[in-house]
């Protein structure tokens, strides 16, 4: 169980994650080909056609992070020519492990190694460069598994290099061997300074490599907005975000995925925009196939990312549909599996109600499923801060008390994406204690909470949507505006928008900061320009960076 006593601490570990792979023996939906799978093809040794076009179909999927659907149709390509030894890889490659689930299930372990094995028995009529790849596959997975799979990984990674090194003018050996890389370190390419990490060099110049040999490969494409997201140089990674955008229209997660670039670069609409059309290729694809297995993730990752996106627009209604939609989307059978995986997003109905300043709303909101410890513990931060915005400090000491009392219960085992829950409640907890001494007419011990909640947050690791889904930055910037210590204000928005760029809610700040000094009018001028535009499509226009501190100041417009 956690405790909050010593939260700070904790904010730079890395999560464990549990095996949350769908077993394969659950997976009753039959192999199909599909429309909008795009134009990548790579040529195997088999006697069929249709294994041919399976095989593709297989690999575009496993490219997309789709591996239940890689291994339906790698199977069906080696059901039409058993003798296919790559369809037998691409079953052993997508029953493995990757950076989004970093663990194997018994089930998986066993299907690769068997599938591996097969291919392996098979690999005497296959091309050179097929038996290399079969060959570097088969150091990842052993019988029995082990505990510790890190040399595994390490040892397929170093033999992919030695095939990649061999068939340079290959894109899909050096795309494989650049996920073999990233699954080294998932999420963990670069330091918080956005300094490159053990490898990050050689994936990133991998990739590279092999967009300049083929630019739609649709796998180095993906990999290379994850190896460049949380760098200095997100931009570089743009021209692989505009090609996704349109390369393979049935795979919702590959639509979505130049959100990640958008977001980085401040272009809040485009990552909206990308995300309502991943949302409606995935609508497409949950017709055809209604069981999806781990894939229910990157489709509940769809809709959390356009609440996000939403919220900085300042769009209100786009922002509360898509998070109720989110969180009616995941049913009851997905929480039974696997409510851990879930349980770190399905706070984000009561953020976007924060976020909005919606405290009614909020208060009547009912308490999460009790699955979902990390959620509950959120509902209660919330409806703290929702009574210190309403200006009843008393009732939010209440809430306080629950909300401790809900961090105690949540399991030491638990996990964030990317960040542990310590390090997500401690910032919880240092920024309801600064809001309700707000409220309690304390505004310089209001301040000091709110300074450290925000150096928690410049802790986390990077992830997307970020684990705090508001920058406590703004809370902060509001209380040092109603203070009118603007110069204060100032610094920690422009800040803000270093880190979050092109946000209105810190553009409105800056606006009432520069408006206040007749003598910076131009300024004043430009940040309103900006303003406008970042908020073109909204549907509210507050007048706080946070609407958790009252005005005392008029409002930019």
């Amino acid at each position: 169980m956690l405790a909050l006593a010593g939260l700070s601490a904790c904010a730079t570990e890395r999560p464990g994650h549990p095996d949350l792979h769908p077993a394969a023996k659950d997976d009753t939906s039959p192999a199909r080909l599909f429309d909008g799978m795009g134009p990548h093809r790579r040529p195997v040794t088999t006697v069929s056609r249709d294994a041919q076009r399976y095989f593709d179909q297989g690999l575009t999927w496993a490219y997309a992070f789709n591996h239940d659907e890689a291994i339906r149709s790698f199977t069906e390509a080696a059901r039409l020519d058993p003798s296919c030894a790559m369809a037998w890889w691409g079953i052993a490659l997508a029953h493995g492990p990757h950076i989004n689930n970093p663990a194997m299930s018994p089930e998986a372990s066993a299907a690769a190694w068997d599938a591996i094995q097969r291919a392996m028995a098979l690999r005497g009529h296959a091309s050179p460069v097929e038996r290399a790849l079969i060959e570097a596959l088969a150091t990842r997975y052993a019988e029995p598994a082990p505990d510790d799979r890190a040399p595994l990984d390490r040892a397929y990674a170093d033999a992919m290099r030695a095939v990649w090194h061999a068939h340079r003018a290959d894109g899909d050996v050096g795309t494989l061997f650049a996920e073999a890389m990233m699954d080294l370190r998932p999420w963990d390419l670069w330091t918080q300074a956005g300094d490159p990490n053990e490898g990050t060099p050689e994936i990133v110049a991998t990739l590279e490599a092999v967009l300049a040999l083929d630019p739609d490969n649709p796998g180095a494409n993906h990999l290379y907005i994850h190896a460049m997201e949380a760098s200095r140089s997100p931009e570089r990674a743009l021209h692989a975000a505009d090609r996704l955008r349109t390369l393979v229209p049935a795979s919702g997660h590959l639509v979505h995925m130049p959100s990640h670039i958008d977001a980085r670069l401040g272009q809040w609409t485009k990552a909206s925009e990308a995300n309502e059309a991943a949302i409606r290729a995935d609508a497409d694809y949950r017709r055809l196939v209604p069981r999806q297995g781990f894939y229910r993730v990157y489709m509940a990752h769809n809709h959390h990312f356009l609440a996000w996106a939403s919220m900085m627009e300042g769009r209100r209604q786009a922002a509360l549909d898509a998070a109720r939609e989110m969180v009616r989307s995941i049913p009851d059978e997905s929480l039974d599996a696997a409510a851990p995986m879930f349980d770190p997003v399905m706070a984000i109905v009561y953020d976007v109600q924060k976020r909005f300043g919606m405290w009614d709303e909020l208060l009547a909101e009912p308490g999460p499923d009790p699955r979902l410890p990390i959620t509950g513990a959120m509902w209660r931060f919330s409806r703290g801060l929702a009574h210190a915005a309403a200006g009843d400090p008393a009732k939010a000491r209440h809430e306080q008390r629950l909300f401790r009392e809900a961090v105690e219960r949540i399991p030491g085992d638990a996990f964030m994406y990317n960040n542990t829950p310590a390090a997500v409640m401690g910032i919880a907890q240092a920024m309801l204690e600064g809001e309700i001494a707000y409220a309690e007419g304390d505004p310089e011990r209001a301040i000091q909470h709110l300074t450290h909640a925000v150096a928690l947050e410049d802790q986390l690791r990077y992830m997307e949507p970020a684990e705090w889904i508001q920058p406590v930055r703004h809370a902060l910037a509001s209380v040092l505006i109603a203070q009118r210590r603007l110069a204060d204000a100032e610094a920690v928005l422009r800040e803000d928008l270093r880190r979050n760029p092109g946000n209105g809610w810190s553009l409105i700040g800056l606006v009432k900061c520069l408006e206040a000094d007749p003598a910076r009018a131009s300024e004043a001028a430009d940040a309103r320009a900006r303003l406008d535009r970042a908020w073109a499509r909204a549907d509210i226009r507050p007048s706080m960076p946070c609407l958790c501190v009252p005005d005392p100041v008029k409002a930019p417009g």
